[in-house]
């Protein structure tokens, strides 16, 4: 159903603020595990970090989308709607296709995955703040019916499912190290569920009868 110009208003800036606080926490959470991940020479922790550039740039594109959304016409929003919806998507390949790549490497290496304490911690505070983030971005998606927001949620999604494969795979070797490989195996099925995501955001914003409709309901 259609909403209302002071409803649409305000989901505008429940989405604008969204995209502002996703950006300002991942740049904060990426900063900080490249400084850990490059001091304690943890591959896994430092590529984490870089993931969350990844969260950065959707967000991005989700504030330009919604930018003075009121003064846009409607071609010009279904434009950009169609434009932010194809550039996330494509992130959303991007970030599956390097997990996918982090994870055979570590396969054929036989790497274990890191333990340390500052990999616990960033991930156990990615998925408190991505899960309230991701729920957010949902219900926004929803009420704007935004194939781009909803596309900005599977980032955040995409993201809590990292943490938990870091933080999974650490304690599951803290246990029992001869299940070493638990950590990448995990990682690369969490990259075809990235990657499927990713290529429906991108071939949506493909048909010529893309109309912003994003058909996703309450939750």
């Amino acid at each position: 159903m259609a909403k209302n110009p002071p409803a649409r208003t305000r989901w505008v800036g429940v989405a604008i603020g969204l995209s502002v606080a996703t950006m300002a926490f991942n740049l904060l959470e990426g900063g900080v595990s490249i400084g850990f991940g490059w001091a304690d020479h943890s591959v896994a922790l430092f590529g984490f970090g870089v993931d969350s550039l990844v969260e950065v740039a959707a967000a991005a594109l989700i504030f330009w989308r919604f930018r003075n959304d009121r003064l846009l016409g409607h071609e010009a929003g279904a434009a950009r709607e169609r434009l932010a919806t194809r550039g996330i998507g494509g992130m959303l390949l991007v970030l599956a296709g390097g997990t996918a790549v982090g994870a055979t490497l570590d396969l054929t290496r036989h790497a274990a995955p890191e333990t340390t304490l500052p990999g616990v911690l960033i991930s156990v505070a990615s998925l408190a703040v991505m899960f309230v983030f991701w729920r957010a971005k949902r219900r926004t998606a929803a009420a704007l019916e935004s194939p781009a927001m909803r596309s900005d949620a599977a980032c955040s999604l995409a993201c809590m499912q990292l943490s938990t494969v870091v933080l999974g795979g650490s304690l599951v070797f803290w246990m029992a190290p001869r299940l070493w490989w638990v950590d990448a195996v995990t990682a690369l099925g969490v990259s075809a569920l990235i990657a499927r995501e990713g290529l429906e955001s991108f071939r949506a914003s493909l048909k010529p009868d893309f109309s912003g409709g994003c058909g996703c309901g309450h939750d």
